[in-house]
């Protein structure tokens, strides 16, 4: 839980008499009088010895202590295209409690920058993310350049973060304007961040700056400094100590299990360029096209007053989503069409508005719509209003899963994985029923629902995994309903419509409402109970008649199993004490939600880079 809840408080934009950028919170200015770039490039370039510390580097990370403007951001990039031989990827990590919205953003740069660095800056403002707290990933040049901003104060977030830093750019404002951006508690942060030669550059030369700097383990000296400055400081990490390089390169990865929690998986990896092979039985399944299209699914975030666990993992989830998805081509592409999270009381409507009234979530993520502009909203009457997320989407499962399963780099295998052992080398074998090796692989990633824990312990003998030991399966079903254009009440909903059961909108001439769950069963099936409890879960909060299809006569149905942990949070990491195994299960009715961030997490871990989320959730999610 997140009982230290912290509001973001966006940054205003302000100029002072010299026109340059300055925050009246602080009361500094945002760079030197002498120009924004000409500094990034003197202190922070320079003090770090760039670019020539990158070059032929698989990937170079670089962390920045304030983001601000972006400015020191995009002279790093602008001088990464600028190299010939630049590493093959540029991560940026940079934390910042006061960010700016989009619009102040292009305002303050749009202006002032050259051609090449303009067209570089209206990317970044284009992929700007809503201004919530936590971590957020953009990526540019095809993903060879991320920037996973950090957003909430340094003090909260820089034990948050998981890199291997090769650069650090100290641009926190002014010491005594900003104490909390030059303490010995910070400095020690970024050692751990540190991986080994990493390097330091500040325009600050005060003298505690240093001798903390020198403390927390980087030996320092003073340099030629910058507009106007005589000293601006520099400084590398002690020998011996920092992260060690890992092996680098594509690697072979099996994963076990082409659901939503292996296909995502393949496809964030194979787009690293790793080879992948899928193994599933069930991929020797060819349903009908038409039949495929039929199901629908949605994408929506989980909202808490406290902004929990599942919160911020189900709002990672769908910025994942949409970074990897929304590129697919059609009809594998999803469709934002928004959610309305209805309340189904007056108290019910009363605690969303207090939720959102503590988390001061930016309006363009969430905001309440009342009853009346939510009925306008969705297209029906509804009898009370709702969290409305513009960014929610529509996904169809069975266009989706062939979409990742067929990215280039990805092979599939409609075969069981009937065993494991480890190599000796830290890789592993896939094993078939009698014992004969399958495939060889560097990574195995079990992605496999309930099944997973069997495989494991087969396996992985020495692997004692409780909460992984406790998954159940679960039962449940959907309700499939014909609705062919033109008939009454054919374009509504027009949006996703969840409360107690959801509704989705009509597509291809099929209307879908959901869901069952059905513990301690033997067999999941769709049947005529099954269909009445979702009708009386939808009645409890949409209006009789509001939606005319749903009171047809025999909706089709299709049933399935989920499977879930008692605390309805996924298992997603490396096996403790089996190297080079991971799992990716136990998604429970969340899959599309943790799908690619599951991939995004397990892609980050394999090639060393910056962490999609924040260490306290990877925590809460790691196999135990």
């Amino acid at each position: 839980m997140s009982g230290s809840y912290e509001a973001l408080q966006a940054a205003r934009l302000h100029f002072n008499a010299q026109g340059v950028p300055c925050s009246s919170q602080y009361g500094d200015v945002y760079h030197s009088a002498s120009g924004a770039l000409a500094q990034a490039r003197h202190v922070f370039l320079g003090g770090n010895r760039l670019p020539g510390r990158w070059r032929d580097r698989p990937a170079f990370t670089i962390c920045e202590t304030g983001f601000g403007l972006g400015q020191n951001f995009l002279a790093a990039w602008q001088a990464w295209r600028d190299d010939p031989g630049h590493s093959r990827r540029l991560h940026y990590l940079a934390f910042e409690a006061h960010p700016f919205e989009a619009a102040d953003l292009r305002r303050a740069l749009s202006p002032r920058l050259p051609p090449p660095l303009a067209a570089l800056a209206e990317a970044l403002v284009v992929g700007w993310p809503p201004l919530t707290p936590g971590l957020h990933r953009l990526e540019f040049e095809g993903g060879a350049v991320t920037l996973t901003l950090a957003f909430g104060s340094v003090r909260r977030m820089a034990p948050q973060a998981e890199a291997r830093v090769d650069a650090f750019f100290l641009d926190g404002f002014a010491p005594a304007m900003n104490p909390e951006m030059w303490t010995p508690a910070l400095f020690g942060q970024l050692r751990r961040l540190a991986a080994a030669g990493a390097t330091a550059a500040t325009w600050c030369s005060a003298g505690q700056v240093r001798r903390d700097l020198r403390d927390a383990g980087f030996l320092v000296e003073k340099a030629p400094g910058f507009g106007g400055k005589r000293d601006m400081t520099v400084a590398v990490l002690r020998p011996g100590l920092g992260a060690r390089a890992q092996a680098s390169g594509p690697r072979r990865v099996a994963v076990v299990g082409g659901g939503l929690a292996g296909a995502g998986i393949a496809q964030s990896l194979a787009l690293r360029g790793h080879a992948v092979q899928v193994y599933d039985p069930a991929l020797a399944q060819v349903p009908d096209a038409a039949l495929r299209l039929r199901g629908a699914a949605a994408l929506v975030p989980a909202l808490t007053i406290d902004d929990d666990t599942r919160s911020r993992l189900s709002r990672a989830g769908l910025a994942c989503a949409r970074r990897r998805w929304l590129g697919l081509p059609a009809p594998a592409r999803p469709e934002a069409c928004g959610a309305l999270v209805c309340a189904q009381t007056a108290d019910e409507a009363a605690a969303q508005r207090a939720a959102l009234e503590a988390l001061a979530f930016p309006h363009g993520w969430v905001r309440w719509l009342d009853a009346a502009a939510a009925g306008a909203q969705a297209g029906v009457p509804l009898c009370e209003g709702g969290l409305w997320f513009e960014q929610a989407l529509l996904l169809r499962p069975g266009a989706l899963l062939p979409a990742l399963l067929g990215v280039p780099g990805v092979r599939t295998h409609a075969l069981r994985i009937h065993g494991l052992q480890a190599n000796g080398d830290g890789g592993w074998r896939l094993l078939d029923r009698e014992g004969r090796v399958l495939q060889e692989a560097d990574r195995v990633v079990l992605a496999n629902a309930a099944e997973a824990g069997a495989l494991l312990a087969r396996g992985a003998p020495g692997a004692v995994l409780p909460k992984l030991a406790a998954v159940q399966r679960l039962a449940g079903q959907v309700s499939l309903f014909r609705v062919p254009p033109g008939v009454p009440g054919a374009d509504v909903p027009r949006c996703i419509l969840s409360g107690k059961g959801y509704c989705l909108p009509p597509r291809m001439g099929w209307g879908l409402a959901g869901s069952t769950y059905r513990p301690d069963v033997a067999e999941s099936v769709a049947d005529a109970a099954g269909h009445r409890d979702i009708r009386t879960q939808l009645a409890g909060w949409l209006p009789d008649g509001a939606v005319p299809w749903l009171d047809a006569a025999a909706p089709e149905g299709w049933a399935g199993w989920r499977a879930a942990t008692a605390d309805h949070l996924p298992v997603i990491g490396a096996v403790p004490g089996a190297p080079g195994l991971w799992l990716a299960c136990a998604y429970g009715s969340r899959g599309l939600s943790w799908s690619a961030l599951a991939g995004e997490m397990l892609g980050a871990d394999l090639d060393a880079e910056p962490a999609p989320i924040e260490r306290e959730l990877a925590r809460r999610v790691r196999p135990r």
